[in-house]
Parts: C-alpha cells; sequence; structure tokens
C-alpha cells in the first residue's frame, strides 16, 4: 500500500495550513484528491464577479493537483459547491471552464447548493479527484 502524501499550495496554501491547518492535496499512489478551492487570490481575496470567481478557482484547482504532480487532464470527478443557487452564468462558466481544460473528457459532476462557504464572499469551492494515468 502506498504511504499517503499531504500538499499545501503554493501562495495562499501556507496561510491556510497556519489558519485552519489543514491541506489542499492529498496523494495516494495514483490518486488524488483536494480539498475545495475558492476563487480566491493568495492574499485570499475574492473577486467581485462571479465569473471572475469561478475563474479563479479553476485556476487554484490547477495549481493544487500540480502541487501534487496532476493536472486537469487527470481528474475524473469535480464537486462543486454553490451560495445563491445555479444561475445560468454559473453553469455557462463552468461548462466553458470544463471544455477549455478537459477538451478531451467529460468528468462526472456533482453540485451542490450551500447557504454558506469557508470564507464570508465565497460563492463557488471546486473540489475534485484525478487518476494519474
Amino acid at each position: 500500500m502506498s504511504k499517503p502524501e499531504l500538499f499545501v499550495t503554493p501562495g495562499y496554501g501556507p496561510k491556510l495550513y497556519d489558519l485552519l491547518h489543514y491541506s489542499q492535496a492529498l496523494k495516494i499512489g495514483d490518486r488524488i484528491e483536494i480539498s475545495g478551492q475558492g476563487g480566491w487570490n493568495d492574499d485570499l481575496e475574492i473577486p467581485d464577479s462571479i465569473e471572475a470567481e469561478i475563474k479563479q478557482a479553476f485556476e487554484n484547482v490547477e495549481r493544487t493537483l500540480a502541487t501534487a504532480g496532476a493536472s486537469w487532464k487527470d481528474v475524473v470527478h469535480v464537486n462543486s459547491y454553490h451560495v445563491g443557487g445555479f444561475p445560468a452564468v454559473v453553469n455557462e462558466t463552468i461548462t466553458r471552464l470544463y471544455r477549455y481544460h478537459m477538451p478531451d473528457r467529460a468528468p462526472i459532476w456533482t453540485q451542490t447548493g450551500v447557504e454558506a462557504l469557508g470564507l464570508p464572499t465565497m460563492r463557488i469551492e471546486i473540489r475534485v479527484t484525478a487518476i494519474l494515468a
């Protein structure tokens, strides 16, 4: 059995580790699980625009996957958590980013509406599972 490895994303990761004592990624064998990634920058600030927040969350997923040795091409499952329901702009933006980051694969996807997320201004959080080929 492979030994679990934990990873902290450079930039915002050490801040979250110090504040909340958690890692952003776990690798066991060829499987990588990441914690939910919000649309924050390295100072944990959230953009005003929901589209910009979703785009930043996708970039943070990419950064976190890279820290653990993976990329969007390895993603097989996505969970997205939404504050404020599922307006068309959210689904359209996420779908556009899926097609950009994973043009040859359509992952399984679960959307969950929630009342709140980890930071008061967050409206989206994305968590993925990746399998290294």
